[in-house]
């Protein structure tokens, strides 16, 4: 299969999958390494496809749902406390959108998080346990930023009072 045709499969396989598909299940499905599908995906994306990166795999823009209330947390904790952050987050029916760092050499820096369920904080966890990757946050001394989508505004403030009482929360 050409590269044209294999991008254009990939297109297809997110657009119908609705969920995020890691590169290696996309590498399977096409028969190519994962750094191919890497590539590929990096080339999708610069022709103007909406593709997002989470921890999960790649997923379509447009499969993500609308209509929710989002807001920005500015937070401070160590590593010890980011699964206490999370659980707090999805547990109040909350997502964590990604998390973005203010980097005095580089600026503003965002990872794309997309977590909203128990699973997606343990798988989340567990893959940065058994990496030598660090949390984002680590590099400005655990002061970070979360959009956050919540179903509605009183959902999100309950989030918000939750990561303030848990001493995560920085406020003015």
């Amino acid at each position: 299969m050409g590269a044209e045709k294999r991008r254009a499969e990939i297109l297809a396989a997110l657009r119908e999958s609705g969920e995020a598909m890691s590169a290696a299940a996309l590498a399977a499905r096409m028969r190519v390494s994962r750094q191919v599908i890497v590539g590929d995906i990096a080339l999708l994306r610069a022709q103007g496809n909406e593709i997002i990166a989470t921890a999960r795999g790649y997923i379509m823009a447009t499969a993500l749902p609308a209509g929710r209330y989002i807001g920005k947390i500015a937070c401070r904790h160590s590593f010890a406390d980011a699964e206490k952050e999370l659980s707090a987050i999805v547990a109040l029916g909350g997502e964590a959108v990604d998390v973005t760092v203010t980097h005095r050499l580089y600026g503003d820096m965002t990872g794309q998080l997309n977590i909203a369920t128990r699973e997606d904080v343990d798988e989340f966890m567990r893959n940065i346990r058994n990496s030598k990757e660090r949390l984002l946050s680590e590099l400005t001394g655990g002061v970070h930023l979360h959009t956050v989508a919540c179903r509605d505004k009183a959902a999100f403030e309950a989030v918000c009072a939750e990561l303030a009482r848990l001493g995560i929360r920085l406020q003015a």
